[in-house]
């Protein structure tokens, strides 16, 4: 397995927006794709109480690829990430990085 870590860092106050997309519609579109989350935080002590941090679970990099490359050109979501983001961008910043369990990790 491959696990991916994204941090989206919002633009002041955007927080609670983000989270309701996740929420009401990013989930429900990964589900169609066959994208694994495997959780989502908020950040309670740290740089920032802006952020939202991920973790999604991929076969390979070509499960990954295969599957992100079809949601991001999923139709459905570029609306409605359009329609979430009429009163101003959400996201200012994304980090991803790709990850890989060691030996010894609880997580396989």
């Amino acid at each position: 397995m491959i696990y991916e870590m994204r941090v989206y860092r919002c633009l002041p106050g955007r927080l609670p927006a983000l989270l309701k997309r996740f929420d009401t519609i990013t989930t429900k579109l990964w589900e169609k794709h066959g994208i694994k989350q495997a959780g989502f935080f908020t950040t309670l002590i740290g740089e920032s109480n802006q952020e939202l941090t991920y973790f999604l679970a991929w076969e390979s990099l070509a499960d990954r690829d295969k599957k992100w490359t079809a949601f991001q050109g999923d139709a459905e979501w570029i609306a409605a990430r359009a329609k979430t983001e009429e009163d101003g961008q959400i996201v200012g910043n994304i980090v991803s990085q790709l990850l890989v369990p060691t030996g010894f990790s609880s997580v396989k």
